[in-house]
């Protein structure tokens, strides 16, 4: 028979690993994606209409 060591959690296949390296991430508010995403799609439209691209 196996023997048992460490924490019990063995099958997680280290997903403790996994949230303790999601610490030292950066973190982006969902909020801030899409202001910005806005903010470069009224861009890309405002040089297109002045470059005279417009569709």
């Amino acid at each position: 028979m196996a023997k048992k060591s460490g924490s019990g959690l063995q099958s997680s296949a280290g997903l403790m690993r996994y949230y303790e390296a999601d610490k030292n991430a950066i973190h982006v508010q969902p909020k801030t994606v899409m202001i910005v995403g806005a903010v470069v799609g009224i861009a890309i439209l405002f040089l297109s209409a002045v470059n005279h691209v417009w569709p």
